[in-house]
């Protein structure tokens, strides 16, 4: 597998864009998983980062060994598409969302369904509270039903199944296709699908801020290390870097084709983009046409360092390693791309 990065020229002068020969390409083998028999939807790792968690249109989410692609299981009993999922600090509980309306959380070592939770639609994004014992969740607002944003104790999940009672229950006018626990799990930060991003006060249930850095669907959020930011992935081909505290936009990463998904690695001030043209289109389109590579950026000075092929479709989700040394990237097609990254990457300076 081939991917390109600015090299560095005594000729350049500090100018990639007048240097003919800002570009070398390497050769990288990423681990190339066929898991899935329908666009993949999410993929998140654990904390240790010793696996991921994969969840797709194909309605079985999987958990694999990050080191060599090898499939660990199943979590078979959904019966729509999988929209989103999250996996508890110590790596025991696994919970998906899906468009069968229904939350389940799963043990990780069995593969076995231990709850199961109902809404009126579908769930469309989920996340665990950094002490993994609250339960965020966002439905969609279809069919009449209202978009809601809710936390349920997740011990009272455990216990009481679906007679479990939200601690939060927020009416959205506005559909919330991402959400992320903010700093010690006092704030909530959501975004919709025109554009917006929001904080929520855990506890009084109340907007305490909003911004509008974009003007289509967000498709994504993913913090930082520190998580004093997050970066955001948009239909308008752009992603954005935005602070956590006040959410003022600190940069801007321009590409031309949507953006479905981003991450901001926690090594290196790197960022990866991911996306393409739309679905409906792509077999209409050669695969250069359709834009289906990652895209990386330098995070500070917002200009592209280089570039990753392999997709023949476009890219719906992707997130760094918890190590930073590699990536993984899920697609339209159904495949799983693992990368780890070669010496070449960490031997790259960037020019200033």
């Amino acid at each position: 597998q081939k991917y390109q990065f600015r090299a560095s020229h005594e000729s350049c002068k500090g100018s990639h864009q007048s240097c003919p020969n800002a570009f070398h390409t390497v050769r990288m083998k990423p681990l190339m998983i066929h898991g899935h028999t329908r666009p993949l939807t999410q993929i998140k790792f654990n904390r240790e980062g010793d696996l991921f968690f994969s969840a797709a249109k194909d309605k079985v989410p999987s958990v694999w060994y990050a080191r060599n692609g090898e499939r660990l299981g199943t979590f078979e009993g959904h019966n729509g598409s999988v929209w989103d999922c999250t996996v508890d600090y110590t790596t025991k509980y696994f919970v998906t969302g899906s468009a069968d309306n229904s939350l389940k959380v799963w043990d990780i070592e069995t593969g076995k369904e231990l709850c199961s939770f109902e809404e009126k639609s579908a769930i469309r994004s989920i996340n665990f509270s950094h002490d993994s014992q609250r339960l965020l969740y966002t439905t969609d607002n279809i069919m009449g039903q209202p978009c809601l944003v809710k936390v349920v104790d997740f011990k009272h999940l455990m216990q009481q199944g679906q007679a479990t009672e939200a601690s939060m229950r927020v009416v959205s006018e506005t559909k919330v296709t991402a959400s992320l626990w903010g700093m010690c799990d006092d704030t909530i930060i959501a975004a919709t699908n025109k554009g917006e991003v929001r904080i929520y006060d855990s506890k009084t249930h109340e907007i305490t801020q909003s911004t509008q850095p974009h003007k289509l669907w967000i498709n994504d959020l993913q913090y930082s290390k520190d998580m004093s930011m997050f970066i955001t992935a948009c239909k308008d081909s752009t992603a954005k870097l935005l602070d956590a505290s006040d959410l003022s936009v600190i940069k801007t990463y321009e590409t031309s084709r949507p953006i479905n998904s981003a991450s901001i690695s926690p090594l290196r001030d790197h960022v990866v983009l991911g996306g393409g043209q739309e679905a409906r289109d792509v077999t209409t389109t050669h695969g250069k046409q359709g834009k289906f590579d990652a895209l990386f950026f330098h995070m500070v000075f917002g200009e592209m360092l280089g570039s990753v092929k392999g997709h023949f479709g476009p890219i719906n989700t992707l997130t760094f390693s918890p190590d930073g040394r590699g990536y993984v990237s899920g697609g339209e097609e159904g495949y799983i791309r693992a990368h780890r990254f070669d010496p070449s990457y960490f031997d790259f300076e960037f020019e200033y």
